[in-house]
C-alpha cells in the first residue's frame, strides 16, 4: 500500500524558503572588523617574513664566502645548510601555490592572497584543502611534518627544538569541537578565505624562521664570525663533582666552538696546563673546594679572547647508609607489583629489606618488587645490613600508595593499538573487541574489559545502543558494522574494566570510529 505525500500549501512553502536563507545568513555573518584582523596579521607576516628572509640570504652569502676561503673545513657545513634550504624552500613554495588556490576560488584567475576581495569566502579552503581525492590538506600535513623532523635532526640546543616543533606542530588540540577530525579539517574546515591564507601566510614565516635558527647554527660550527660568539664562554666538565678523600678529580676544560685548528692556551691557579684540556689532580679531606683559571683564544678577526672560569667541587665522607628507590615514581600502587631498588654502600652483599602494610618479593641483588595492600595508606622500607663488621640499620623510606590509574580502551587490530580515528572496515570487522591497558611510556599494565556499548544511528537519525557482556564484540555489533558505509562511524563508550589490583572501574570518554 502506497503512502501519499501530503501537499505544502504556498504559504508554507515561503516560510521554508525564509527559513533556509535565514539560517544562510547567520552562517555566513562574519564581522567585518575580524576579517579587517585577519588582513592586518597578514601585513604584519608579510614584513617578518621578508625580513627573515633577507637574513637567510646574508647567512648564505657568508657561507658561499667561506667556502672560497676554506673548502674543505667549510664543505660538510655548506652541504647540510643548502639542504636545508632546498627543504625550506619547497615548504614555503607548496603554502604560497596553496595561497593563491584559495584566493582564486574566493576572487577568480587575477585573485591577490594578500589583498582578498571576498574575504568571507567560505568554500575556497573547503575545495582546495579538503574535497575528496584532489584536497591538498593531507599533503600539507605530510610536509610540515617532515619538514619539521629533518630540520629537528640539524638542531642540538633544547630551546630551539621546543620553539621549532611548537610553531610546526601538527597535533590536534582535544576537545569537544575536534572530536574524529583530523589536522587538515580542524585547520581548513568551514574557515574564511582570509582566515585560511592568513594561517598560511604564518606557516611560511615559521618555516623561514626556522631555517634561519638551523642556518645560524650550522654557520657558527664553522667560524666565530656570527654574532652569537658574543656567548662564547669558557667551561669545565668534570667527571664527577662529589668526590671521597683520597680519590682523583678528572676534567676538560675547554672553550665552546672553539676551532681545532687554534689550539688555546688553558691557565688554571696561574699556571698553563697541556692544550687538550687534560686536568687532574688527587683531592684532600672532607668540604667544599674551587679552583679557576681563564682561556686565551684568537678568534677569526684575529683578536685574542679571554674567558675566565670557575670550578666548584665537593669532597665527602664514605657513607655508611642505603637508598630505597621505586623504578616508576616516588609513589606505589596498591595491588600492584611495583619494582624497587635497594642501593647500599659497598655494595649489596648482606643488605636486607623488609615492609610493612604489604608483601615484598626479592627478585636479584638489590632488585624487589613491593604489593601494598590498601589505597591510601603508606607503606615504609627498612634497610639493615652489615657496615665494617658491625650490624647497622642503615634507613627507613616512606612511599604513599595510590590507586592504580584509569587504562585507556582500544580495539586490538593485529599487532596494533587502535584508539579511535578512521580504519578499514574489513579490519574492525575482523577484530575480536576490546582490549584496555595503561601504557603511557612509564607503565604498561593489561586490564581486562567486563563490558562495553556500542552506538550506531540509523538512516532516521535514531542512536541505537547495542551492549556487549564481556570483552569482544556481539553478533548483533558486528552486523550493524556491516551496514555502515564508507565515511560512516559509530561509537563505543561505557567501558567497564578490572585491573591487577581487583578493581573494576568505568572508563571515562568514547572510542569514536570511522569507516574507510
Amino acid at each position: 500500500m502506497s503512502v501519499k505525500k501530503r501537499p505544502v500549501s504556498p504559504r508554507q512553502k515561503m516560510i521554508n524558503l525564509m527559513y533556509i536563507v535565514l539560517m544562510a545568513m547567520l552562517a555566513l555573518n562574519v564581522s567585518s572588523d575580524v576579517l579587517k584582523g585577519f588582513t592586518m596579521i597578514g601585513e604584519s607576516l608579510k614584513r617578518t617574513t621578508g625580513n627573515a628572509m633577507k637574513e637567510n640570504q646574508a647567512l648564505y652569502a657568508d657561507f658561499a664566502e667561506a667556502m672560497k676561503g676554506n673548502p674543505a673545513k667549510v664543505k660538510p657545513w655548506y652541504d647540510k645548510a643548502m639542504e636545508v634550504k632546498r627543504m625550506s624552500d619547497s615548504l614555503y613554495n607548496f603554502a604560497g601555490e596553496l595561497r593563491m588556490a584559495i584566493a582564486r576560488e574566493a576572487d577568480g584567475k587575477d585573485a591577490d592572497p594578500d589583498n582578498l576581495q571576498n574575504k568571507e569566502d567560505l568554500e575556497g579552503s573547503n575545495r582546495v584543502m579538503l574535497a575528496p581525492a584532489r584536497g591538498k590538506g593531507k599533503q600539507l600535513f605530510d610536509a610540515i611534518n617532515s619538514f619539521r623532523n629533518r630540520i629537528l635532526a640539524l638542531v642540538t640546543d633544547p630551546r630551539q627544538k621546543a620553539i621549532i616543533a611548537s610553531n610546526l606542530s601538527t597535533d590536534v588540540p582535544r576537545n569537544e569541537n575536534t572530536v574524529g577530525k583530523n589536522w587538515q579539517q580542524y585547520m581548513f574546515e568551514e574557515m574564511p578565505s582570509v582566515a585560511a591564507v592568513t594561517m598560511l601566510a604564518k606557516l611560511q614565516s615559521d618555516v623561514r624562521k626556522a631555517e634561519n635558527e638551523v642556518v645560524h647554527t650550522l654557520l657558527a660550527n664553522i667560524d666565530l664570525k656570527d654574532i652569537r660568539v658574543n656567548q662564547l664562554n669558557a667551561y669545565v666538565s668534570a667527571e664527577a663533582t662529589t668526590l671521597y678523600p683520597g680519590e682523583q678529580f678528572r676534567s676538560k676544560i675547554f672553550m665552546a666552538a672553539v676551532d681545532t685548528t687554534q689550539r688555546p692556551e688553558i691557565y688554571v691557579n696561574g699556571r698553563r696546563i697541556a692544550a687538550d684540556g687534560s686536568y687532574n689532580f688527587t683531592v684532600g679531606g672532607p668540604g667544599q673546594y674551587s679552583f679557576s683559571g681563564y682561556i686565551l683564544m684568537p678568534n677569526a678577526a684575529g683578536d685574542v679572547i679571554r674567558r675566565n672560569f670557575t670550578q666548584k667541587y665537593n669532597v665527602i665522607a664514605p657513607p655508611t647508609g642505603a637508598t630505597v628507590a621505586a623504578d616508576l615514581m616516588n609513589v606505589l600502587y596498591a595491588g600492584f607489583d611495583n619494582p624497587i631498588s635497594v642501593t647500599a654502600a659497598g655494595g649489596n652483599a648482606g643488605v636486607h629489606l623488609t615492609m610493612t602494610g604489604g608483601s615484598l618479593v626479592q627478585r636479584g641483588p638489590g632488585k624487589y618488587t613491593a604489593r601494598p595492600a590498601k589505597v591510601g595508606e603508606h607503606v615504609t622500607f627498612t634497610v639493615s645490613g652489615t657496615v665494617n663488621g658491625k650490624a647497622q640499620n642503615m634507613g627507613q623510606f616512606t612511599f604513599q600508595v595510590r590507586k592504580l590509574p584509569d587504562p585507556t580502551a582500544f580495539i586490538q587490530v593485529g599487532a596494533d593499538r587502535f584508539r579511535g580515528g578512521r580504519i578499514a572496515k574489513g579490519s574492525i570487522i575482523g577484530a575480536h573487541g576490546l582490549g584496555a591497558a595503561i601504557d603511557d611510556g612509564l607503565l604498561n599494565i593489561p586490564f581486562r574489559v567486563l563490558s562495553f556499548e556500542t552506538v550506531f544511528a540509523d538512516r532516521m537519525g535514531n542512536f541505537r545502543p547495542e551492549p556487549s557482556a564481556g570483552a569482544n564484540f556481539t553478533e548483533n555489533q558486528r552486523n550493524l558494522m556491516r551496514e555502515l558505509r564508507r565515511g560512516q562511524r559509530f561509537y563505543i563508550s561505557k567501558v567497564r574494566a578490572i585491573g591487577p589490583d581487583g578493581i573494576a572501574r568505568n572508563l571515562n570518554g568514547s572510542l569514536e570510529v570511522i569507516v574507510n
